[in-house]
């Protein structure tokens, strides 16, 4: 994967769209319905509704252009069992929406039956075109998915109960 050496700041990319809030709004709901509804299959629609230099930023990645973004979902379906997203919430205003969701899915390796749900939000700004420059996702890595795996997880609870006394 490479990636572009300029990125997207969050500051510079929140002048609203030409045709504003009607506009925002289609993009944003056709952006979450492919969330939602997101295979193995649809990945290769992301260009659809991302830009091509978009960027993605979460707790494990920060990368640049379409392949890369389409790379980190191809991988999700690759590592996890049924991985979906559930929108609960969004806030929306000019180019800028702010998403919470759930992602559900189980582990390959262990826990197998068992769903496990990550509490997250997501931070989407379009470009004049409609399409997502910039997706930042922010979710709690330690508690949403390191207090969950067999060894990592008991030292996690662990540190955070000495922190918590």
């Amino acid at each position: 994967m490479s990636q572009s050496t300029a990125r997207p700041s969050e500051q510079t990319l929140s002048a609203p769209l030409s045709d504003a809030t009607p506009a925002a709004q289609a993009a944003l709901d056709a952006v979450v319905q492919w969330f939602e509804h997101l295979t193995p299959a649809t990945v290769q629609d992301l260009s659809t509704y991302y830009a091509a230099d978009a960027r993605f930023k979460d707790p494990f990645n920060d990368v640049t252009g379409v392949p890369a973004i389409e790379a980190i979902f191809v991988h999700m379906f690759e590592a996890l069992i049924a991985p979906r997203f559930v929108v609960t919430g969004r806030v929306a205003q000019g180019a800028q929406c702010f998403l919470t969701w759930e992602f559900r899915f189980g582990f390959r390796n262990f826990h197998q039956g068992r769903e496990q749900v990550i509490l997250g939000a997501s931070h989407l700004v379009f470009d004049v075109a409609g399409k997502v420059q910039l997706h930042r996702d922010y979710w709690d890595a330690a508690e949403e998915l390191y207090e969950k795996l067999p060894l990592v997880g008991g030292l996690m609870r662990w540190l955070k109960r000495r922190a918590n006394s």
